[in-house]
């Protein structure tokens, strides 16, 4: 059996990536909860959530987009709006489906 053979820099490059989603994820959550159950529609609120957490959600693009594929950088931006729109839900005490 042949075992895959994992280089140096594949490895930092996965935790460079576990670490951006951490700090991703953990500014989105702070900045849903902030709000606690204020009236601002969930999606706009949702909105105004990722845009605060864009300098980490831009450290996650970096983080996995190494050839600069335009195509994973809105995904991950796009992630980021769906995300912060489950923390809001979830800081509200509502379900997101």
């Amino acid at each position: 059996m042949r075992g895959r053979i994992v280089r140096a820099g594949d490895l930092g490059r996965k935790v460079k990536m576990e670490k951006a989603y951490e700090a991703r994820d953990t500014c989105l959550a702070r900045n849903a909860a902030a709000d606690g159950t204020g009236s601002t529609d969930p999606t706009m609120l949702a909105h105004a959530v990722a845009m605060a957490c864009a300098t980490e959600t831009e450290k996650l693009v970096e983080a996995c987009n190494v050839d600069g594929d335009a195509k994973i950088a809105i995904n991950i931006r796009q992630d980021s709006e769906f995300r912060a729109l489950g923390y809001v839900m979830k800081a509200r005490g509502q379900a997101i489906f």
